[in-house]
């Protein structure tokens, strides 16, 4: 089958189940994901594996544009009313995430499940698990918000935590693989080459973010006219290109495309127009391509191999997830409903931090221990795409922002 129709039958099945599903009173993501996992090669077999290998650059470009509507809700004036809050209730969730995996990971194969000899092994794999039980996939979140036009504090936190989440994961994985290592055998613990290489990817995809933004804010003030249409074409090429530099000098690529959202809500004088413009021409097509390749992209074999680490993991991570934000609203006194509902806006994952575990690869010092790893993250991940948007949609409509 070649290509162009592969992909025709991914966006329609994927926009035909997306409309079932809504008809069933489910989110329109939860059918565009359904989708991808019947297209799977592992399932019907309806696309090729071959089509599968061939889709990242859809990917990056649908996940370039979804990251950068998360930075254009980031506004510095929302920030300076709740942005010491959202990142101590960051913080607090990310945190209490780590440390209740660990805890139940490192418990359950040290007494429970005999999968390695050594305790330090043990203790090296419950350290990565937990470094990537962090990372929130917000594209879900921001999915959802749209989808039901959700405005309220319990929607605005959690597309604000999700959008800051990742950054957090990445600084705790950077720093977790370096001890995890330790505990694996390498007695040289590199820390400050660890500590450089993280500066330097996130650094590098700020500061391509902010430069692409000047530019951006520079190219509307000379073609004074825009119609339309060449907004979003502008729009277009300038995301990709944030992308595509940071990709090339080997920063935190989304990250990037993050910043300048941020730098045009702040600073564009046509944000407004221009966000608005992405949202009701273009966000349901990236949505659909997007769910339903990532349904597609999920190795459905991994389940059966782990499937009591995985649910572990999962309920651990909830765990942790609920804890944090349940912690962190009490010591900020923060608003109840935040407190109550915004953890179930965070249980979604997928997208980085399968790309986080794909990178222990590289090492050859994981080389025991990785394709276990990988096996629970595609696995969690998996159930956290079809349960995550349901879990979100109910905690919205709980907390009344959601009609």
């Amino acid at each position: 089958m070649n290509i162009i129709l592969s992909i025709g039958i991914l966006i329609f099945t994927g926009f035909i189940l997306g409309e079932l599903a809504e008809k069933i009173k489910l989110p329109r993501i939860s059918g565009y994901i359904l989708a991808g996992i019947l297209l799977n090669p592992d399932l019907l077999g309806i696309v090729s594996d071959k089509f599968v290998a061939h889709t990242d650059p859809l990917l990056s470009i649908s996940l370039s544009f979804i990251t950068f509507s998360i930075g254009g809700s980031l506004s510095a004036k929302n920030l300076k009313k709740t942005g010491k809050k959202i990142l101590l209730l960051t913080l607090a969730e990310a945190l209490f995430a780590f440390l209740s995996v660990f805890v139940f990971m490192f418990l359950s194969l040290q007494f429970f499940i005999t999968l390695f000899d050594s305790v330090f092994v043990n203790i090296a794999v419950s350290l990565l698990l937990a470094s990537l039980a962090a990372p929130t996939d917000p594209s879900a979140t921001l999915a959802i918000i749209h989808e039901y036009k959700a405005k309220g504090e319990v929607s605005s936190s959690m597309l604000e935590i999700a959008a800051f989440d990742d950054i957090v994961g990445i600084v705790i994985y950077t720093l977790v693989t370096t001890f995890a290592a330790f505990f694996l055998g390498n007695s040289i613990v590199d820390f400050e080459s660890s500590m450089l290489e993280m500066g330097k990817g996130i650094g590098g995809a700020i500061l391509t973010g902010v430069l692409v933004g000047y530019a951006f804010n520079f190219l509307v003030k000379w073609f004074r006219k825009q119609t339309e249409g060449s907004l979003i074409v502008l729009t277009f090429g300038l995301v990709l290109l944030s992308y595509g530099i940071s990709e090339f000098f080997g920063f935190e690529s989304l990250l990037a495309t993050l910043t300048l959202g941020v730098m045009v809500v702040n600073s564009n004088p046509l944000a407004e127009k221009i966000l608005k413009l992405i949202e009701r021409y273009t966000d349901e097509l990236i949505f659909v391509v997007f769910f339903t390749l990532s349904g597609l992209h999920l190795q459905l074999a991994s389940i059966s191999g782990s499937f009591v680490l995985i649910v572990i993991y999962i309920a651990a991570r909830a765990i942790g997830k609920f804890s944090g934000i349940y912690t962190g609203s009490v010591l900020l006194n923060a608003d109840p409903k935040v407190k109550k509902y915004a953890a179930g806006g965070l249980l979604p994952q997928g997208g980085i931090v399968i790309g986080l575990a794909l990178l222990l690869t590289n090492e050859s010092i994981y080389d025991k221990t990785a394709s276990m790893i990988i096996g629970i993250v595609i696995g969690a991940a998996l159930i956290h795409e079809i349960a995550g948007p349901i879990a979100s949609r109910f905690v919205l409509k709980k907390a009344g922002e959601v009609s």
